[in-house]
Formats: structure tokens, C-alpha cells, sequence
């Protein structure tokens, strides 16, 4: 049986989130490159941990576990920290944003860098393929905003939670992907997300992140493409 745990990961994909998670819980882990140039991720050996073939993947004493939010909730509930505990009454509604991040933010995200996938290689159907999700984050932006500044603990409190974690890597994201084509976005509009992710940059965790995935300062308000040590960013 696995005795720690194992994070197989791509410089600059939704693994940086389990990361950074894994450093804010001082927990010790492992790390697997999976060489998304030669798509590892659809190889035989990745399937059988993550069937979905798809970045991130964690091997637990529990089993292996992929699907970002999923991997983010067991490390929050294993180990006590990043999320409300069941019996607090903010666990309802941090959940809510929780999935709402995942299912509804990432996933458009998802669609403006791979519209090809959803929309096949017709030229109008991936231009409004993409332009629905950008409206569609635009919104999604505008609420996250207001939530920052609502004074909730579990997001843009005094310490991190789950929710401040995803979200600075998706800010990120969509400043620099895909390259020559963010001008729609501008994390100085959202001036909570901005305080959100500026108050992460000089974390411990955040460091470690630089350090193992060749990160400029500032990642997240400031970001540059990453020059990765090993592996590649795409």
C-alpha cells in the first residue's frame, strides 16, 4: 500500500492547484511528471490511475483520486485545513462555490483554450464556441468579485482556502492563454480577485510553486509563460 502521497503532475496544468494545496497543508508528497509532449496522460500506465486521462492525478493510502475539486476536498477533509469542517455552517455554501469554480469556471475556461475539441475544426463554430464561454466567464468574474468582498473567512480571508487556491490559478490562466489572445480579461476590473491573488504571491506555497515549475514572481497578478525545469507547459 502507498504510504504517502503521489502527485503526478505537467508544469503549469490544474496540478499547480493540488500543489499548492499540498505545500499550505506542510504535508509530504511525492511528485511524477507526466510528459504531456509525448501524451503521457493517454498512456496505459497513466489510464490506470486516472481512467479520465487527464491532469491532475493523486495516489493516496485511500487509492488514487482524480478530478482537481475532488483531490482539493479530500486533502481539506484528511487533514483539517483549506475548507469549513462538516459541522460548520459555512460548509453548505463553500461547497456551492467550490463546484461552481469546478464545474461551471474551469470548464468554460476549458473551452476558450481547446474550442476545437467541442466545436470541430469549422472556423465560425469555434469563434462562437469561444465567445459564449468568455461571456459566460465574464459573469462568472463579476459574482467571484462580489463574493471577495462579502468578508467570508473561507475566501480572501486571513488564511487560504481551497476556493483562493483554484481561483489564482484560473486567474492566471486566462491572462496568458492562449498565447496573443487574453485581451479580454483584466484582473485589475475585479479589484477583490486582485487582492485575493496578490495576498497569496508571498506564500510559502506559493514559493515552492515558482521554485519546482520555473514561475516568474508574481504568478498570479503579474504572470509569464513558465520556463519548467523539466516537462512542458501547455
Amino acid at each position: 500500500m502507498l504510504e504517502t502521497l503521489r502527485l503526478h503532475y505537467a508544469p503549469d496544468n490544474a496540478s499547480l492547484i493540488v500543489r499548492l494545496a499540498l505545500e499550505e497543508l506542510g504535508v509530504t508528497y511525492e511528485t511524477v511528471l507526466v510528459d504531456r509532449a509525448a501524451q503521457a496522460q493517454r498512456s496505459v500506465a497513466f489510464r490506470a490511475i486516472n481512467p479520465a486521462a487527464k491532469i491532475p492525478a493523486l495516489e493516496t493510502p485511500d487509492g488514487a483520486l482524480f478530478e482537481t475539486a475532488a483531490i482539493l476536498l479530500y486533502l481539506a477533509d484528511r487533514f483539517g485545513r483549506l475548507a469549513p469542517d462538516t459541522d460548520d455552517p459555512a460548509r453548505g455554501p463553500f461547497l456551492s462555490w467550490l463546484f461552481y469554480i469546478s464545474n461551471t469556471v474551469h470548464a468554460n475556461l476549458r473551452l476558450t483554450f481547446y474550442p476545437q475539441i467541442y466545436a470541430g475544426n469549422n472556423d465560425a463554430s469555434v469563434s462562437a464556441l469561444r465567445a459564449g464561454a468568455r461571456s459566460n466567464l465574464l459573469e462568472s468574474l463579476r459574482l467571484l468579485d462580489i463574493l471577495a468582498n462579502e468578508g467570508h473567512a473561507w475566501f480572501n480571508g486571513t488564511t487560504p482556502s481551497l476556493l483562493d487556491l483554484y481561483l489564482a490559478a484560473i486567474l492566471r490562466w486566462m491572462a496568458i492563454y492562449p498565447a496573443g489572445d487574453t485581451s479580454w480579461f483584466s484582473l485589475a476590473s475585479y479589484p477583490g480577485l486582485l487582492d485575493m491573488a496578490s495576498s497569496l504571491e508571498n506564500r510559502d506555497s506559493v514559493v515552492a510553486l515558482i521554485r519546482a515549475e520555473g514561475m516568474a514572481p508574481c504568478p498570479f497578478t503579474k504572470p509569464a509563460f513558465p520556463n519548467p525545469p523539466e516537462g512542458v507547459a501547455l
